[in-house]
């Protein structure tokens, strides 16, 4: 074994409780349902809020953009977005470069919402993080990072 190989686990002795994997995804759950209940507020879902964001951050502009963006299928997305226009929180219109693509932009309702997100998002997440110190939070995210680096080496 090379120094720095991963050697924490056995396949003869593995406790579920113990599993990074299973620990993430009990904290990924718990950050899902605070959002949620943030979001409440603003008549949004956990899940609507993430499109409207990445429109506000130029992150896309297409429901193909945005799917790529939040890894769902583009039929998801569409259907999402049929959700967020019938709230008056986004608009489709024709790209003016292209008549078969379908833009799309915030209403001024829906970049106002956008405004107060972050806020939200920023009290979920220090809710989270409560008596970490500053070193351990910098330490959390180098952690995370490395473990997404270690997903991509693959």
């Amino acid at each position: 074994m090379r120094p720095g190989s991963a050697d924490f686990y056995r396949g003869d002795d593995y406790k579920i409780h113990e599993s990074v994997g299973y620990l993430i995804k009990l904290v990924r759950g718990g950050l899902e349902r605070a959002v949620d209940d943030e979001m409440e507020a603003h008549d949004l879902t956990g899940v609507q809020w993430g499109p409207l964001l990445m429109l506000h951050l130029k992150m896309g502009k297409t429901a193909a953009d945005l799917s790529r963006m939040a890894c769902v299928d583009t039929g998801a997305m569409t259907r999402m977005l049929d959700r967020l226009e019938a709230k008056r929180l986004l608009r489709r219109s024709p790209s003016p470069k292209d008549r078969r693509v379908v833009e799309l932009e915030l209403t001024p309702e829906g970049a106002r919402l956008c405004r107060e997100i972050p806020f939200g998002l920023a009290r979920v997440n220090n809710r989270l993080l409560a008596g970490f110190t500053r070193a351990e939070y910098e330490t959390l995210k180098e952690f995370l990072r490395r473990m997404l680096s270690n997903i991509d080496a693959r």
